[in-house]
Parts: structure tokens; sequence; C-alpha cells
């Protein structure tokens, strides 16, 4: 099984210690949705890449894909099955501009034939509108987002394999039993392993080291420099700027059918517009803005960096982007934000879920706020227990939020949760400094937001059949 080890998460809370890397929680690729649309395509490429090492490439006559659970439900308008069909083509989210994947599907409508693509092999084969179909009551066992990918052969042979797309772009294998399985080469040993809150937090004071130190010793210990770490993470804050500027530019409605007027280029101009007119909380105001801006950037498809998925990628951005313009800053605000707030991302990716599908938005816009509030407060030279303060603020006023996309869109109400959740996070850094000690802790607040999600209905949970998505559909 030829899969990046940066596309895999470990599958069980404590399964291990050995975090993601910062740069698998943030990482390059294009909207809607990172579980919906960058999953899909990983894994679309690891079922042709498996084909092709095993040599047997040209031999494939048929491939069949069965968007399951909730990529059934909602994978229309997240444009999953274009993301399959990139995949299949040789696509990578970090790599594929955000036009190819609808030139790509337009011809494949065309012409009913599809070029399997892996490295210098390629195949021909027939792709009729049924290969991919979307099957929302096919539940499987460990994850609502599942792929059933069948690869038909000349001899008559079959090969059959199952992903689930876990949230933010991580992919798992199912190996015949259900749970996830990830195949991949051994981790390095870090000098910092962590699974939880608590041994973050034991990694910090027993090394006497603030919580970006920690994370920057583990990725100098993958096999990057400190300065090719720095320079990578200015990469990172590039993108997201970028999508910043962009989705502030851009006029005009959404994609989808919706006919979602875009507003982040009318709120810049009003806020130009006020100038020293402003109130005391303009400063608020662009921070929705640029949370907004990224949003809308993520909704039409464009290129963003997931944060640590693509429905709340607008949140880390805009909190980083009030800490560089609002806050005091120096040169190394962003490393020391991102690295803090890919910490506390590592901690859910590793110990709960950042799946809108498995736990609700809570997974999503909570994480991220949680993630945001880290990262302000250790710009704001909070101590290491401060910062974990903010993380656990940053969720648990999100504890129970549902994923109730509209149309099944990354639009309503999910554009707007990505500035209330920025608001938040600003508040909750805000409010860790103020204290050093906090009654809840985050590994806490995780076991709950783990627990709601378990008991909140399927239909909240990335379905389009519950909550705003139905009310609205009724009015």
């Amino acid at each position: 099984m030829s899969v990046n080890a940066n596309e895999i998460r470990p599958i069980a809370a404590n399964a291990c210690c050995t975090p993601p890397s910062v740069f698998d929680i943030f990482t390059v690729g294009i909207g809607p949705s990172s579980s919906h649309t960058i999953g899909p395509m990983r894994a679309a490429k690891a079922l042709v890449d498996e084909v092709a090492a095993a040599g047997r490439l040209s031999e494939v006559v048929a491939i069949r894909v069965e968007l399951c659970g909730a990529l059934g439900a909602t994978g229309r308008g997240h444009g999953t099955d274009r993301a399959v069909l990139a995949g299949l083509n040789g696509a990578e989210p970090q790599c594929i501009a955000p036009t190819a994947i609808s030139e790509l599907a337009a011809q494949v409508a065309d012409s009913e034939q599809l070029t399997l693509v892996s490295g210098n092999f390629t195949q021909r084969i027939d792709f009729p509108p049924t290969a991919i179909s979307f099957q929302p009551a096919k539940q499987l066992p460990y994850h609502p987002n599942a792929m059933v990918c069948d690869v038909t052969y000349s001899d008559g042979t079959l090969t059959r394999r199952i992903y689930y797309s876990i949230g933010g772009g991580f992919i798992v294998m199912d190996d015949g039993t259900g749970p996830g399985v990830a195949t991949v080469a051994l981790q390095p040993t870090l000098p910092h392993p962590f699974c939880t809150g608590a041994d973050l937090l034991s990694c910090c004071l027993s090394q006497d080291k603030s919580v970006w130190q920690v994370v920057l010793d583990n990725e100098v210990a993958r096999g990057r420099d400190a300065t090719q770490v720095y320079h990578k993470l200015d990469d990172l804050w590039e993108v997201m700027s970028e999508s910043i500027r962009l989705g502030c530019d851009a006029k005009g409605d959404l994609p989808g059918g919706l006919r979602i007027p875009r507003r982040a280029h009318a709120m810049v101009s009003d806020l130009i517009a006020r100038g020293s007119n402003a109130d005391s909380l303009s400063g608020l105001d662009w921070v929705s803005l640029w949370a907004i801006a990224v949003g809308e950037q993520n909704a039409s498809g464009g290129r963003i960096v997931t944060a640590p998925t693509n429905g709340a990628a607008g949140i880390v951005p805009a909190v980083l982007r009030y800490a560089l313009t609002l806050e005091q800053s120096d040169e190394t605000t962003v490393s020391r934000f991102l690295l803090t707030a890919g910490a506390i991302g590592a901690v859910f990716q590793t110990s709960a879920s950042i799946s809108g599908a498995e736990v609700g938005c809570q997974g999503e816009i909570g994480v991220a706020s949680s993630m945001a509030a880290a990262g302000l407060c250790a710009a704001m030279d909070g101590t290491v227990q401060q910062v974990l303060n903010a993380a656990e603020i940053g969720l648990e006023h999100h504890l129970g939020l549902t994923c109730d996309p509209v149309g099944g869109l990354v639009q309503v109400p999910c554009i707007e949760r990505n500035a209330m959740g920025a608001v938040t996070a600003i508040t909750a850094a805000r409010l860790a400094l103020t204290r050093a000690t906090q009654f809840v802790t985050l590994d806490q607040v995780i076991v709950t937001m783990m627990a709601t999600g378990a008991d909140m209905k399927r239909k909240y949970k990335e379905t389009s059949q519950g909550g705003l998505a139905l009310s609205l559909a009724a009015c």
C-alpha cells in the first residue's frame, strides 16, 4: 500500500504517542472540504498507486467507487465524485489547480472514459456515470466517511479496497475487520512524544520549554533543521494570507445553487470607508472579515490551508492576522503561533476526532478555535499552562455544535461559523491570560466532546438531514 505518512494519523485514542507533524495538521489543498474533497482525492490516488506498484495498472478494465455514509449524503455538494476522478487521474490536493477538477469532470462526462495515472504509468478505461455512486444509507463500521473501491482486471479478478476519510484530509484503510489501519514506514523517535494535553504539559514542564519549542524539537527530529521549519511555516502563512486577499477581492455568488452572495469584498469596503469613525470593536469586524474571506475561498474550491479542516480553515488565519496586526508582534509570531496551534491540533488528531461526520461541527470549528486560541496565547507570551487553558476554553464553548450544512454545501452556516470561532478564540486567549489555572482541563473537554459527538444523532453530523439544513430546506 503506497500511502504518504503525511496523510495518515494514529487510529485509536492513545494508540501511540507519536503526534502528527505540524505539517500534517496544516496542509495546502483546495476546497470545499478536507474530509469530502481532499481525503477522497488522496484515497483514489493511493488506490491507483497501489495497483501500479503491483505491476497491474495495464490490466485494469474498470473501477467502481461507492461513497458511503456521510460521503454519500453530502458528497454531491462537496464535489466528492469530482475529487475521486482527480485522484484516479493522479492529482494531489496540494498541487492541482482549483479549476482543473471541473475541467476533468467535464471531459469524463463527455467521453465516459478516464485515464488512470500513477507516476509515468497510465491506463485508459471506460468510466460511465455509474462508476461512482452515492450510498448515504450504507454505513461501514469504523467511520461515517467511507469509500468502497472495486478494481476489475482483464482476467476477471477483482480487488476491493475500503478507505475512511477521517477528517482534515487524513485517510486510513480497512483491513477487513472494520477498524481503519495505516501501513506506513516507522515514524522517527521524537524527543517529546505526546498524545494528550497532559502529555504535552508534562513535556514542556520537564524540559522547561514552551509548547512551540517542544514542537520545533520534534520537527527537527523528523529531518528538517530549524531554519527549514521556519521557512515552511512562512510558506503556509503566505498561502493563508493569499486566501484572505483573494477572498476580499472576489465578487459575485458562491457556486452550488444557493446563490449566496460573497460578502467579504463589501465588508472590507465598508470597514475602509469607516476610517476614523470606526467604533472600539472594529478590530473584531476585521477578524470576522478575514475568517469569512477564507471561508468563501474554500466554498468556491479555492486554494487554502487545511487548519485543521477545510470547513474551519478561516479561523487560524484570521486570528494569526489579528496577532500580527492588532497585538504586539515580532518576527517569531508566525512560527510561535503555528507551532503551538499545530501541537493542539495534534492532540485532537491523536486522541479524539476532527471529523464533522463523526462528532459534529464541534470537531471542526471547535477544534480550530481551540488551536487558534492556543496559538494567540503563545504569541502573547502566555505560560504553557495558560496556552493549554486557552485551548480548553476555545473548545468548551463550542461543545454540542452540530454540522448541518444547507444543501450539503460548505456555505451556510459554515462560513459565518468561522467568524464566530475566530472571535471566540481571541476571547479564550485573553481569558486564559488572566489566570494561571483552569477548573476544566483540555483533556477533560476533549473527552466531553467525544461523548457529546457519540450522543449526537446522525442527522446532525454532516448529512444535511437535520438542523439548519432541514429547516431552511422546508422554508
